[in-house]
């Protein structure tokens, strides 16, 4: 398909410079191509969002020529790739079989439409606007971290939750809430990701609920006692997941390549108990 086509590493990665702009990026991140040859042609894309063992055996098994990933692989400084360590091993690989990586991170959490806005889509929210706004270079148009929006129709905190578990990517992990369940929920703030530092954002949002991954005990305690929405926190890596859908529709659109989604899921949680002879009281 390349040779008809002209589908290059390069083609693609100015396309997604173009969409997600790599100075959109906080200052900390490491976005955009990590390796792979510019000219190398790309006929076949996997989208995934973290570039682990399991999804570079897909993207190997699949025959993929580029890896399109959300979380950064070389976030931190490393003095060394050598094969011997676990990003090390992970480059090495992906340079023997001439598959390119590239990622979009906060960059495309920050982009109109980004992470949050597919995460918003999957749980039916409507009349979207940012949860903490973009500033400096990304900023306008929408753009920002996190949305708020409103429910199809109103529900109680506990009804949320089953909702969003029906809606978001299983994982053992689950999906619980902090606040009285019977609270009736109607604007939900939402982040891909992390969302603890937004916890003071969703307060003043006016949203009823915020749902996000990763929330801590004692921000969540102080934030409740301060009187700020019901808290939904789900897997980091099923708020994101949903991401992918949209950004593999788009390079479907823009180039004749194939562009398939990973469903592996890389949240590290695999097992998840409760005891079910046990009334539990707040």
């Amino acid at each position: 398909m390349a040779e008809t086509t002209g589908v290059t590493v390069r083609a693609v990665v100015d396309a997604l410079d173009a969409r997600y702009p790599r100075n959109w990026a906080e200052s900390w991140d490491r976005v955009g191509l990590v390796l792979g040859e510019f000219e190398h042609p790309v006929t076949r894309v996997l989208c995934v969002v973290d570039c682990v063992p399991e999804t570079v055996d897909q993207a190997l098994d699949l025959g993929a020529d580029l890896i399109v990933a959300h979380h950064p692989l070389l976030l931190k400084p490393v003095s060394s790739i050598a094969p011997d360590t676990f990003k090390g091993a992970l480059v090495h690989r992906l340079i023997r079989a001439g598959v390119a990586l590239y990622t979009a991170h906060t960059n495309a959490d920050v982009a109109n439409p980004g992470v949050s806005d597919a995460l918003a889509a999957r749980l039916g929210l409507t009349g979207l606007r940012p949860l903490a706004p973009a500033e400096g270079a990304a900023a306008g148009e929408g753009r920002g971290l996190g949305r708020v929006g409103e429910l199809s129709e109103p529900l109680t905190l506990a009804r949320l939750a089953e909702f969003a578990a029906g809606r978001l990517p299983v994982t053992a992990a689950g999906v619980r809430a902090a606040g009285d369940p019977e609270r009736l929920i109607r604007v939900l703030a939402v982040c891909g990701g992390a969302g603890d530092s937004f916890l003071a954002d969703a307060a003043r949002s006016g949203a009823d609920a915020y749902l996000c991954a990763d929330l801590r005990h004692h921000p969540v305690s102080e934030h409740l006692a301060s009187g700020g929405p019901a808290l939904v926190d789900v897997a980091h890596w099923a708020t994101e997941r949903p991401w992918l859908d949209e950004v593999a529709a788009w390079l479907r659109e823009v180039f004749a390549v194939e562009v398939l989604v990973s469903d592996v899921d890389t949240d590290p949680w695999t097992v998840h108990a409760n005891r079910n002879d046990l009334e539990i009281s707040p």
